[in-house]
């Protein structure tokens, strides 16, 4: 499956990504896959193990998608969810650090 492979987020799309994540639902899906491995799970598993079925599942899954957290695919007759989140929460973090300390001392070059 295709993994999210931007390094570089705008504040649109990081907004996005955190907004995905604070759900308390959505975050336990999102932890669920990620347990689940690069693989996913299908989705009756996936709402079996993260306590989320039916049409709330799909409607959590909706938003992760669209944030660049889950991708589905079709596999056969089932639809298989896998978590990217591992590429985009290293890029969420680094969204977050990259101006580390700009503004102070430290971040000031000395002559």
């Amino acid at each position: 499956m295709e993994r999210f492979e931007n390094t570089a987020l705008s504040l649109e799309q990081a907004a996005t990504a955190f907004a995905a994540l604070g759900s308390e639902q959505r975050l336990g899906v999102l932890q669920t896959l990620v347990r689940a491995g690069p693989d996913g799970l299908p989705m009756g598993e996936l709402g079996e193990r993260s306590g989320v079925m039916g049409s709330t599942l799909t409607h959590h899954l909706k938003f992760l998608t669209a944030a660049g957290l889950v991708i589905q695919a079709k596999q056969g007759r089932s639809i298989i969810c896998a978590a990217v989140a591992y590429d985009m929460a290293e890029t969420l973090s680094s969204f977050l650090l990259r101006n580390c300390c700009a503004d102070t001392d430290e971040g000031h070059d000395h002559d």
